[in-house]
């Protein structure tokens, strides 16, 4: 297995996507629009190609296409330059527009443009409400564009081609795995798989502020998963050699004959997609909403190989307990994401208001599980609410944003010492902290986190001022606090601080588990990235606890 030091380190805590933005791979488009030299092309493309080629003329403070009220304000002209210049910057200048998809989603159009700029080709996606103005706009690579240089970099590798496999290497992946050092480690992946045969598919999936292609790759002895992680260059910054992709399978907690799923959506603006996974048998049932962790996060909570939120789900209804978990806002829908009012709380809320109305369960024992970001929220949610029967927080961050990123770009410094790209991400950690902190942080200004993403410093003042300690002391709900010893991402250090806190609180229960991660998955060692590859499931200790939790949480509240 080669792994390259230059490669972009796990999931962070947070990913956001706002206005004009990096990445979020949305949903593949459907229709496709037709040829502009044979038919009328529709307004929405109109108003997407016109606002694109402002932009690349350097339209930047006169731009004649409207923008609605809420991305004017959060996206002034010296931000709209300043987001274009950077992708720009990444990808050369833009030189034109090879085709569009468009869309329609609720409240709007969005136009998928694919688009060439000098260097590579990248996917635009304009979101034009249903008055033609543009509320939104995100960037990100191109599918076709990845998997060739994908199925490029193989063909390459598997004729002997090393300079060539590697004309698509960034700088410190050239530094540190040059053609001579990459047949190495080709040939050694031979000498145990055999020649490659054939590439069946490669997928594109993004990872915190990089994205990577897997490709499935079927060897003579062997099938793997050939990973390639790109930067915003689309070059490539690490390569991994993985086991093939093992379907999920239910963990052997978990008892199929006692649950039955449903598809259901919550809220409305936007509407969620969600599965409720209910118990076959009883009423006046115990239900939870699941909470996700920072970042564009599916209704499983997909991270590499494991599904947190699909263990939880099916593991705490085969206890009896009815759970309930969807699509996060800043996946499904992100254009109009501000802050975590709409990001988390607003879909909590409707999340909260479905289980309510469903038939079986009971009003009175309605729980918050949040993990991650979501356990750091879930107090804030509960107090909202006001009438929850208790919230369960997993691996819940008590410090802010900024802190918990410079912790985590630390720990990856002592993971590869000799990366000094890692080095400036920690110092840029540091400034974003200082720029999040500064008393004249505006709701528009961009405070650029190392991570990406367009978050505006409305995201950081909505946050300012919340202590999620002091609020679970100030409920009257129980509270279960479940942390990890081998998290490097949410630390003892916040576990501590619940300890510490709420020492004196008895309807909190506190506990952590020796050598669980940040996902609740059992592990040794140094806590990795890595890991997060490979498949696995949320410890069986955790389901359990939380359920038996959940069944005494109504005693405790009465207390």
């Amino acid at each position: 297995m080669t792994r390259s030091t230059a490669r972009r380190h796990g999931a962070l805590l947070f990913i956001g996507v706002l206005g004009l933005g990096c990445p979020n791979p949305a949903a593949r488009t459907t229709v496709t629009s037709p040829p502009r030299a044979t038919v009328a092309v529709a307004r929405e493309e109109e108003v997407a190609r016109r606002f694109l080629d402002e932009l690349s003329h350097g339209q930047f403070a006169h731009l004649a296409t409207p923008f609605t009220a809420k991305m004017a304000e959060a996206m002034p002209p010296a931000k709209v330059e300043a987001v274009w210049r950077d992708l720009e910057a990444a990808a050369g200048r833009y030189t034109s527009t090879r085709s569009a998809t468009l869309k329609t989603v609720h409240g709007g159009t969005v136009v998928a443009l694919t688009c060439a700029f000098e260097r590579t080709e990248k996917l635009i996606r304009v979101t034009v409400d249903g008055g033609g103005a543009v509320a939104g706009m995100f960037y990100g690579p191109s599918e076709p564009e990845l998997e060739r240089k994908t199925r490029a970099f193989l063909l390459k590798a598997t004729t002997g081609d090393f300079v060539g496999a590697s004309a698509a290497f960034g700088p410190s992946m050239r530094n540190a795995l040059p053609p001579p050092k990459l047949e190495a480690a080709w040939k050694s992946v031979e000498a145990k798989a055999g020649v490659l045969e054939a590439v069946d598919g490669v997928t594109l999936k993004a990872a915190g502020d990089a994205w990577f292609s897997l490709a499935s790759a079927r060897f003579q002895k062997a099938r793997l998963q050939v990973k390639l992680v790109y930067d915003a260059r689309d070059e490539v910054v690490g390569l991994f050699f993985l086991p093939a992709d093992v379907p999920w399978s239910a963990p052997g907690y978990v008892r199929a004959d006692a649950f039955e799923e449903r598809e259901v959506v919550v809220g409305t603006a936007p509407p969620l997609p969600a599965t409720l996974t209910i118990p076959k048998t009883g009423d006046a049932l115990a239900a939870a909403i699941l909470v996700h962790g920072s970042g564009p996060a599916d209704r499983d909570e997909s991270v590499g190989g494991v599904k947190v939120f699909k263990d939880l789900a099916m593991g705490l209804a085969s206890r009896g307990v009815a759970v309930l978990r969807y699509e996060k806002r800043s996946r499904q829908a992100p254009a109009g994401v501000v802050t975590e009012q709409e990001e988390v709380l607003d879909g909590a809320r409707a999340a909260l208001a479905l289980l309510r109305s469903t038939p079986r369960i009971s009003p009175q024992r309605i729980f918050v599980v949040g993990h991650s970001q979501g356990g750091n929220l879930a107090p804030r949610i509960a107090k909202v609410d006001g009438a929850l029967a208790g919230i369960v927080i997993l691996a819940g961050s008590t410090r802010p944003l900024q802190d918990l990123l410079i912790d985590q770009y630390a720990h990856f410094v002592l993971l590869h010492p000799e990366d000094a790209s890692l080095k400036k991400k920690l110092e840029e950690a540091h400034a974003f902290k200082a720029r999040v902190e500064s008393p004249d942080l505006q709701p528009a200004g961009d405070p650029r986190p190392p991570t990406g993403g367009g978050m505006t410093g409305a995201y950081f003042l909505f946050q300012r001022g919340y202590d999620p300690v002091a609020t679970v002391k100030g409920l009257a709900t129980p509270a279960l606090i479940l942390q990890g010893e081998r998290d490097y991402q949410v630390t003892s250090k916040d576990f501590e601080r619940w300890k510490k806190g709420l020492a004196d609180v008895a309807r909190v229960t506190l506990k952590s588990y020796p050598s669980l991660n940040h996902l609740f998955v059992h592990g040794t060692g140094t806590p990795r990235p890595e890991e997060y590859d490979e498949p696995g499931h949320v410890e069986e200790a955790v389901v359990t606890d939380i359920a038996e939790w959940i069944g005494k949480a109504r005693t405790a509240a009465s207390k």
